[in-house]
């Protein structure tokens, strides 16, 4: 993760979240692998997505990054993620 924009999905990170997003991830990712996570990716245990979305927008937006996660890997996840949440009775 750096300055640049980010291109994975259909659009980058609105320009209204993206110095946010970036400054959680960056900081999520010190918590969740230590100090050097960032500078290494090698070092990483642990993976993680952030979704952001406005409440009530219709247009389906979701502005997402990771530290780093293989896109197929994040894709395998959101779809088991998917079923548990389906699988659990409201």
């Amino acid at each position: 993760m750096n300055d640049d924009k980010q291109t994975l999905g259909d659009a980058p990170v609105e320009d209204q979240y993206h110095e946010v997003m970036n400054t959680i991830a960056f900081a999520l990712d010190k918590v969740l692998n230590g100090e050097d996570a960032m500078a290494n990716k090698i070092e990483r245990k642990t993976g993680f997505v952030l979704l952001v979305f406005p409440y009530g927008d219709k247009s389906g937006r979701c502005n997402y990054i990771s530290n780093g996660a293989d896109r197929s890997d994040v894709v395998k996840l959101m779809k088991e993620q998917i079923k548990a949440f389906e699988a659990v009775k409201e």
